[in-house]
């Protein structure tokens, strides 16, 4: 249900070969809603919405608030809902609220308290099997 495939494989070589775009400091805290393109990185505080592509949330950043992204790596806490196509949830990291993935990595020592669903993509059911006569 959550295990990796090349499809998956292919999309971390891509993300991780990509430079930060955008970098939220630590001695920074954001009130409001945040969109963004590309790959941003929050080491300060995030209290708000936040919806873009690939977002790194460092040892030291915390959001208050929901997400909605392509990826997500999550080594900070966060305390709101997540929708995204790709979730690491590194050792340390805390996250409250309810988790909606397609593809899902939870590291030993992470933290996860609230819902988490399979977003699966749009998959045919397999047949019925044919009952024998």
């Amino acid at each position: 249900m959550f295990g990796k495939s090349t499809n998956v494989e292919s999309t971390l070589k891509k993300i991780d070969g990509e430079a930060i775009a955008s970098i939220i400091d630590k001695s920074m805290t954001i009130t409001g809603e945040i969109s963004f393109k590309g790959k941003t990185r929050i080491d300060g505080t995030v209290i708000g919405n936040i919806r873009g592509e690939h977002l790194i949330l460092s040892e030291s950043g915390k959001i208050e608030g929901n997400l909605q992204l392509d990826s997500f790596n999550c080594f900070g806490s966060l305390l709101g809902n997540i929708k995204t196509g790709l979730l690491t949830a590194r050792k340390d990291c805390c996250i409250v609220g309810t988790i909606e993935s397609t593809s899902l990595t939870v590291e030993p020592g992470a933290g996860i308290e609230g819902e988490v669903k399979a977003a699966l993509k749009k998959q045919v059911a397999p047949p019925l099997p044919e009952k024998k006569k």
